[in-house]
């Protein structure tokens, strides 16, 4: 794309080219941290679907309470993303 010279180009031109610029990089950024959260809630899913790793015979209280953060810290992300109140602790 051409450069807009500022001596011949309306200010109104100006502006809305800046505005579609503002715009390009605001979506491309939106993109990458969309595929940062992609990858965090893939990351996550596998995880959950290795049970954590740990074996069933192996669970104790320390576990429980990993998980417990866990679950506390996704309960605020999802209310956030909701749009919903934040839930009790």
């Amino acid at each position: 794309m051409t450069r807009l010279n500022p001596e011949t180009t309306s200010r109104h031109q100006l502006r809305a080219e800046k505005a579609r610029k503002n715009q390009e990089a605001a979506l491309a950024a939106f993109i990458g941290k969309k595929a940062e959260i992609d990858e965090m809630l893939a990351r996550l899913q596998a995880l959950s679907d290795d049970h954590f790793n740990v074996s069933p015979d192996d669970v104790n209280w320390g576990h429980v309470g990993t998980l417990g953060h866990i679950a506390e810290r996704l309960a605020e992300i999802t209310a956030f993303a909701f749009g919903e109140d934040a839930p009790d602790a």
